[in-house]
């Protein structure tokens, strides 16, 4: 026997268990943001690794530790896409949408990064994403947060914690910045290594650390919501005031922080207690300058974005979509005959696999592990009539039909 085949560590198969669930995602995310006027755009894979180090910054872990970075045969410095924000950016600026007026966008596929498999975190990951460009209020902001509640609901998905904070902007987060790397510096022999090379890099990072250790030595850190400037304090109290408005129940948690380098003011979490330590189930916030520092002009954005794998351990366990009916032609002489049927179910719209030729004992067996709750019996007679008979599979009684009547008859049961 040859050596056993297995995939990456971290790198999952989709099977049809996972896409049934990722396509249910897919399809609500789909209906709810097109109600807010969302389109959806196709992002490549393969990206130049110079715009994560532009966007997401040298010093972040994405771009020292996770990227899965190389170069090609002509000598290009590329890698797969750790998250889509900075490429819908690049996007966006090469597609020369500047003075297109807003640009509400949304995208579906895989990311990855090289991180420690676990619960939840994958190192190849489905992943939604949502960005839109121009407007710069606080409106904006709400109505993103009330698209991720709508889509949660939509999924049937509860129990969930609204978290906001705002990061502030390039006009008062220097100053907190300095308070805040004094105040870490005065803890550092109390920190974790990761905190301490943080403190200089990317301090607010370290108000995010889960180490129990780390989180007890920053009770009394300062907190950004304390130093915001006149237009970040009033655009933060205009976030409050627009969920207010429309319902979306939230809590301000001042610890909230984003790993990238680029978000500016609002920054929100979604998140879950039945997930573990990996709770957070939607993220995201505003980046109100990346646009101007990838080459753009100054175009304020606010965006978020939700892994599928572990948004889907939420959903009720439905598994696939079973079939609307199985098909059994019994004889090779109702093959032709049968395969027209088959066509005809399908162009009206019903499901349906063709358990093939052969003895009605093997056929019926093949059709009831497809779970149906139909199955079409086409013999000698069902052919010379232009019938078919339909078996309801839960209580066993049959009757002969048309193959009008009979669609039909599955389509009533199909919208049931």
């Amino acid at each position: 026997m040859g050596k056993q085949l297995r995939n990456i560590r971290g790198v999952h198969d989709g099977l049809p268990v996972d896409v049934s669930h990722w396509r249910m995602i897919e399809d609500a995310a789909r209906r709810i943001f097109d109600r807010y006027g969302y389109s959806e755009v196709r992002l490549p894979v393969l990206e130049p690794t110079e715009l994560f180090v532009r966007s997401i910054g040298v010093e972040t872990d994405i771009v020292s530790k996770e990227m899965y970075r190389f170069e090609d045969r002509g000598g290009d410095d590329l890698c797969l896409r750790p998250e889509g924000t900075a490429g819908a950016v690049r996007a966006y600026l090469q597609a020369g949408l500047t003075r297109a007026g807003t640009q509400r966008w949304y995208y579906m596929g895989p990311m990855f990064r090289r991180e420690r498999p676990q619960k939840g975190r994958l190192r190849q990951f489905q992943q939604i994403g949502v960005e839109l460009f121009g407007p710069a209020g606080p409106v904006e902001d709400a109505e993103a947060l009330a698209m991720a509640r709508d889509l949660l609901q939509a999924l049937g998905i509860g129990d969930l914690s609204f978290e906001i904070n705002s990061l502030g902007c390039p006009v008062c987060r220097p100053g907190y910045r300095y308070t805040l790397v004094e105040f870490l510096r005065s803890k550092a022999d109390r920190l974790c290594e990761t905190c301490r090379q943080r403190i200089d890099s990317n301090p607010m990072r370290v108000m995010d650390c889960k180490v129990e250790s780390c989180q007890a030595e920053l009770t009394d850190a300062p907190e950004m919501l304390a130093h915001l400037c006149q237009g970040c304090d009033v655009h933060f109290a205009g976030l409050k005031q627009g969920l207010r408005a429309m319902d979306v129940a939230f809590y301000v948690n001042p610890r909230i922080v984003r790993g990238l380098d680029y978000y500016t003011r609002t920054a929100f979490e979604i998140t879950t207690d039945r997930l573990g330590s990996q709770s957070t189930v939607i993220a995201g916030g505003r980046y109100d300058s990346l646009v101007r520092e990838l080459g753009g002009p100054d175009t304020p954005a606010i965006g978020f974005a939700l892994g599928l794998e572990r948004l889907a351990m939420l959903l009720d366990d439905a598994g696939p979509r079973r079939p609307d009916a199985a098909l059994v032609a019994l004889g090779n002489d109702v093959s032709a005959y049968a395969l027209g049927v088959a066509a005809q179910m399908r162009a009206a719209d019903i499901s349906l696999v063709h358990c093939g030729n052969g003895s009605a004992k093997n056929l019926f067996k093949r059709a009831h592990r497809e779970e149906v709750a139909h199955v079409l019996v086409v013999g000698e007679d069902e052919m010379q009539a232009g019938e078919v008979t339909v078996k309801a599979m839960d209580d066993g009684s049959q009757q002969r039909l048309s193959v009008e009547k009979a669609i039909a008859a599955l389509q009533a049961h199909k919208n049931g």
